[in-house]
């Protein structure tokens, strides 16, 4: 699989630790050498966020697309999704719900607050490896992120 030249970098928003090693190394079988960074909460991805994007000498790698779940806590996915779409700075990161629920509520709600995808987390591994697999070939390889 082609993957384009430019250096991408991912961040993952999910408060299990067991759903980001799985994603984590879902992207990498997929062929995904890039980084992957990791949040625990809303308020620790908008201070990633903000400090990345706050200063022209940071050591963290800008992220090129979030994955973000719903049910975070201290602000959940929602509250952080309207906050960086409200974001001069943010705003033109894309952002992929990937999340357990399956409520159209929630699907509806989401797009109405800008995300670019909504994913429903799959339960089984192998589906949740061709899920991932899925979102790599489409967001890395075929998609051109803004710079």
């Amino acid at each position: 699989m082609e993957i384009s030249d430019r250096s991408y970098s991912i961040l993952i928003a999910d408060d299990d630790e067991d759903d980001f090693t799985l994603i984590a190394e879902a992207l990498k079988a997929s062929g995904s050498e890039n980084p992957v960074n990791w949040v625990r909460d809303g308020e620790e991805l908008m201070d990633f966020l903000n400090s990345t994007y706050g200063s022209n000498n940071s050591d963290k790698k800008k992220p090129s697309i979030i994955i973000l779940d719903l049910n975070l806590p201290k602000k959940d996915g929602r509250e952080a999704l309207k906050d960086i779409r409200s974001n001069p700075k943010l705003k033109h990161i894309p952002v992929v719900i990937l999340t357990t629920s399956r409520a159209n509520s929630d699907i509806q709600q989401v797009y109405e607050l800008g995300a670019n995808s909504f994913i429903q987390k799959p339960f089984k591994y192998a589906d949740f490896s061709l899920t991932m697999e899925n979102f790599f070939k489409y967001w890395i390889c075929t998609v051109k992120l803004p710079s």
